[in-house]
């Protein structure tokens, strides 16, 4: 695991892919409260742990290489097949995605936290009409939106999506 992080730090200064750096301090006023509600690096693992022992060896085998073409090709080696305008998508990458141990090890933790951040701000701020803005991939969308609408009956009401990535 340890070399595919390093590969994220190291992609950025020697190939972006036409990606720009965004730091918050130039992004949003000082008074601006962020959140970051993620796993350390000690929790993916443990979750990754979870799996099949052939899956966990099989995913520490190939973290070094695909830390080695992230850091070569940068983050367009492995974000390319989803550059889709679809809201769905086709039944076959759905098919190949539902239930899939390695993605569930990978999110289910991280959802659950960004759900207990989101509830924090529900139980303090909750009276109050304000805006929250959640910076996640679209991957985890669906369990943003089941776990609010569960939890508190929050139902979508607008949404804005951002393209971080543009097909060359």
């Amino acid at each position: 695991m340890s070399a595919l992080t390093l590969a994220y730090r190291f992609a950025p200064r020697r190939r972006r892919n036409g990606l720009q750096e965004q730091r918050e301090e130039l992004l949003l006023p000082e008074a601006v409260q962020v959140i970051n509600p993620d796993v350390t690096a000690a929790e993916a693992i443990a979750d990754l742990k979870t799996l099949p022992r052939w899956m966990y060896v099989l995913l520490m085998i190939s973290a070094p290489v695909m830390g080695l073409v992230f850091a070569l090709r940068g983050p367009r080696a492995f974000l390319d097949e989803d550059l889709v305008v679809e809201d769905l998508p086709s039944t076959l990458r759905a098919e190949m995605l539902a239930d899939d141990p390695v993605e569930h090890a990978m999110t289910d933790r991280r959802d659950q936290r960004l759900l207990d951040a989101l509830g924090e701000i529900h139980a303090e701020r909750g009276a109050e009409p304000i805006r929250v803005a959640i910076v996640y991939g679209a991957g985890h969308v669906p369990a943003i939106v089941s776990g609010l609408r569960n939890r508190y009956g929050y139902r979508p009401r607008e949404a804005e999506w951002l393209t971080v990535l543009i097909p060359v």
